[in-house]
C-alpha cells in the first residue's frame, strides 16, 4: 500500500512545493530534488542519483524512458566478482540489485489529480495507478521505475497469463506474483491424475488462485484458498469469479491456515529464506524461512485423518547455500511428518540471473520437487 504521511519537497520557479510520495514498497522520498528535462545527460543523471538527489522530470515522457534505459545499461556494466561461497555471492548480488533499484528510483514523475501524467507523449496511466495505489485525490510524485511497473502490471491484468495445465488464463494484479513458471503448476496437475481426488483441500498462500482453480478443475469439490496479503486475496477472488468457480472456492485473507481440516493441503511457499525488499518479492523471498517453518509446524493440526500435504519447493536455496536439504528434512521430522514420496522436475528458464555466473549456474542446476507429506503414525 502507499506510504501515508511521506511527502516530497522541492523548489521550482522560485516556489517551494510539497506533494505526497507514492510508493507501494519501502522506499523513502529523496531529501534533495532537482527539476530536470530533456537536456539532462545520462552521465549527469547518474551523478545526481549517486549523490541521492531525486530528478523530477519535466520533459518528454519517452525521453525519460530512454534516460532510464541508459542508466540501466551503465549500472549493468559493473560485474560482480566471483566468490567461492555461494551464499556470499548471492547476498552480494542482492546488494547490487538494491543499489541499482535505489539509483533507478530517483528519476521522478509528478502525477496531477486523478493520476494524470501531464507530459508530452505520456501514456494514460490512470487505471494502472488506481490499481496500484487505490482511490485517492490530489497530486503525488512517483519514481518512473515504479510507475512503469504499475503500467506493466496493468497489461498483465488486462491480458492475463495462459496456464496450460489449467487450460485457461489467470489475471495477476499489481503486486501479486504472476504464474509464469509452469513447473510448479504442472507438478500439482500431474499428481492429481495419479491419486484419488479428495473432496476437500486447502491452498495455502494462494497468490493469484491458480492452484485452487487447478484443484477444482481436477474434481476437488471444496477448496479454501488463503493468503495474508490483501492484494493477493483480492486477486484470487477475481480469478475465481472469472473462472466461474465461486461455489467451489472460498478465499480467506489470513496468515496460513483457515479454520478446520482438509483431506489435501497444497502449498507453494516462497523458495528463498531471504528478506523481501518489495511486496512482489514476497512471492519469492520468505524472511528467515518463517512461512515454510510455520506451515510445517502447524500442518498436522489442519490435515484430516489420512490426509496428505503437497509441498512444492525449489532447491535453489540449497544450491545457493541458503538452506541445506538436511535442514528441510529436519523440519519435516520435527513437525511429526513423514515423506510418502516426491516428484521432481527441471524448470525451463528463459534467462539467467542477469549474466552473473554463480547465479546462472545455480538456476541451470535447479530442480523443483513436490513433496507428499503425511502425519507420522504413532
Amino acid at each position: 500500500m502507499e506510504q501515508h504521511g511521506q511527502t516530497l519537497t522541492w523548489r521550482e520557479n522560485a516556489l517551494s512545493r510539497t506533494e505526497p510520495w507514492l510508493t507501494t514498497g519501502k522506499s523513502k522520498p529523496p531529501r534533495n530534488v532537482e527539476v530536470v528535462d530533456d537536456e539532462l545527460r545520462a552521465e549527469d543523471a547518474l551523478r545526481y542519483a549517486s549523490e541521492g538527489v531525486g530528478m523530477l522530470w519535466r520533459g518528454d515522457f519517452r525521453n525519460a524512458r530512454q534516460l532510464l534505459d541508459a542508466l540501466k545499461r551503465r549500472l549493468d556494466r559493473k560485474q560482480l566478482k566471483s566468490v567461492d561461497d555461494p551464499a556470499g555471492a548471492f547476498y552480494r548480488y542482492r546488494q547490487s540489485r538494491t543499489h541499482r533499484a535505489r539509483i533507478l528510483g530517483l528519476l521522478l514523475m509528478e502525477l496531477d489529480e486523478d493520476f494524470v501524467l501531464d507530459l508530452p507523449r505520456s501514456p494514460d496511466v490512470r487505471t494502472a495507478c488506481l490499481e496500484a495505489y487505490g482511490e485517492r485525490s490530489g497530486h503525488g510524485v512517483v519514481s518512473l521505475q515504479e510507475l512503469l511497473g504499475a503500467i506493466g502490471a496493468r497489461q498483465w491484468r488486462l491480458n492475463g497469463v495462459e496456464v496450460p495445465a489449467l487450460d485457461a488464463r489467470i489475471y495477476p494484479h499489481y503486486g501479486v506474483f504472476a504464474p509464469t513458471r509452469n513447473e510448479y503448476v504442472d507438478l500439482v496437475a500431474n499428481e492429481l491424475t495419479r491419486v484419488d481426488v479428495p473432496a476437500t483441500a486447502f491452498d495455502i498462500g494462494t497468490g493469484t488462485g491458480v492452484l485452487a482453480a487447478l484443484l477444482v478443475r481436477h474434481g476437488v469439490k471444496q477448496v479454501v484458498a488463503t493468503d495474508n496479503a490483501p492484494r493477493a486475496a483480492a486477486c484470487a477472488v477475481d480469478n475465481v469469479r472469472r473462472l466461474g468457480i465461486t461455489d467451489q472456492v472460498a478465499v480467506v485473507e489470513t496468515d496460513l491456515f483457515p479454520a478446520g481440516r482438509a483431506e489435501l493441503v497444497v502449498c507453494n511457499p516462497p523458495w528463498l529464506p531471504v528478506t523481501p525488499a518489495s511486496p512482489l518479492d514476497t512471492g519469492v523471498y520468505d524472511q528467515g524461512g518463517r512461512m515454510l517453518a510455520t506451515f510445517l509446524r502447524d500442518l498436522p493440526e489442519h490435515l484430516a485423518p489420512g490426509g496428505e500435504a503437497w509441498l512444492v519447493l525449489s532447491d535453489l536455496a540449497e544450491l545457493l547455500g541458503l538452506r541445506t536439504r538436511e535442514v528441510l528434512l529436519d523440519l519435516f521430522g520435527k513437525a511429526g511428518l513423514t515423506v510418502l514420496g516426491h516428484t521432481t522436475t527441471r524448470p525451463d528458464h528463459p534467462r539467467s540471473y542477469d549474466g552473473e555466473d554463480h547465479l546462472a549456474a545455480a538456476r541451470a542446476a535447479e530442480e523443483v520437487t513436490l513433496w507428499r507429506l503425511a502425519v507420522q503414525q504413532v
